[in-house]
């Protein structure tokens, strides 16, 4: 198994502009040091490489596990999760009126919130809090 170098560590958070590339959540936010996630996981085939990993907090990074798909709640077919490095967060997700919910706007978007528990109780606390310090939600255009 290749290993992930710091200087390929410190290109990804910079790409990820420090920011769990899944829920948004800045890393300097929290009190953890944020994973790199193979988007596509090594026992399903996927590579330690830059195309395939992508920077994510510990909550993501565990609800995620080995998970690369998952059912869309509304059509209940199985679809492909959002690929940091292929896919514009924009595009398949907003965030609620009130910044602490995370929507998904499309069949990988939903999937994908269901899937890493996106909006977990602990995530929409302090969000709460991040969203009456005005620090979140982050500006993703």
């Amino acid at each position: 198994m290749p290993r992930i170098t710091q200087k390929l560590r410190q290109q990804l958070i910079q790409a990820a502009q420090n920011r769990c590339e899944y829920c948004q959540t800045q890393q300097d936010m929290t009190m953890a040091t944020f994973h790199l996630d193979h988007i596509k996981p090594q026992a399903a085939g996927g590579a330690t490489e830059v195309a395939n990993l992508c920077l994510s907090c510990p909550f993501c990074n565990e609800f995620k596990g080995e998970q690369w798909r998952a059912r869309d709640p509304i059509t209940n077919r199985l679809t492909r999760l959002f690929h940091p490095r292929r896919d514009r967060w924009h595009k398949h997700f907003q965030w609620s009126a009130d910044g602490t919910i995370i929507i998904g706007l499309t069949a990988r978007g939903r999937a994908t919130v269901i899937a890493l528990r996106l909006n977990n109780p602990i995530a929409q606390t302090a969000r709460r809090f991040w969203v009456a310090s005005n620090i979140h939600p982050p500006n993703l255009t």
